[in-house]
């Protein structure tokens, strides 16, 4: 069988799949694969999907640090509300808590469920709905240490004197006062101050005006 016949059959075979989704309202576990590289296989996942009987089974082969997933993407445009999505591990979903509580959230705010195979956490039954919960309250609880820490940070900074951001390079009156005093030669152009020794004098040219 050819490439071209392969591929017929590949559209045939989704194109059935659709069709029962538009003329049939029973719900379906939809599947979800991820991989980092070309050298690892899908084959595990696919075959625990399978297992649980995914009727479809989207793939990505990316790294986890990326944000886009065009497999997943295509897996939350196919899924419709009572459809549950099916991953073999949590990690396989989101690259960290943030985005996948947010993933969670997006999918429960369409009436669509989720399983995890690995951790046996569903959102469909009460216990899997509660760890949930508690995963948002961790990822919130996350978030604010983070803020507090980093204010903490800048206050204590502050305390010693020190300021936030890049050094000016224009950072004494003299050098202020001499780059305008060369804006204000009309015989000086901006290329000509920006190449002597106050090469950030272009930087104060709106402050100049």
């Amino acid at each position: 069988m050819n490439r071209a016949r392969i591929t017929c059959l590949i559209v045939f075979v989704l194109l059935l799949v659709l069709l029962h989704r538009f003329c049939d309202n029973e719900s379906i576990n939809v599947g979800c694969a991820r991989v980092s590289t070309f050298e690892q296989t899908l084959a595990l996942q696919q075959d625990a999907l399978a297992a649980v009987r995914c009727e479809c089974v989207f793939t990505d082969i990316i790294s986890g640090s990326k944000s886009e997933r065009p497999g997943l993407t295509e897996a939350l445009g196919f899924l419709r509300p009572g459809d549950v999505l099916v991953v073999w591990r949590l990690n396989r979903l989101g690259r960290n808590l943030k985005m996948l509580i947010e993933t969670l959230t997006a999918l429960a705010e369409r009436g669509i469920g989720f399983r995890s195979l690995t951790e046996q956490i569903a959102t469909t039954t009460p216990g899997g709905k509660l760890i949930f919960h508690v995963f948002g309250v961790l990822a919130e609880f996350e978030r604010d240490l983070i803020r507090e820490r980093t204010q903490a940070g800048l206050a204590a900074a502050r305390a010693r004197g020190r300021k936030g951001g890049r050094p000016k390079k224009l950072g004494t009156p003299g050098k202020v006062a001499m780059a305008r005093s060369q804006y204000n030669d009309h015989a000086n152009s901006i290329e000509d101050i920006c190449n002597n020794p106050i090469s950030s004098a272009q930087r104060h040219r709106r402050g100049m005006r």
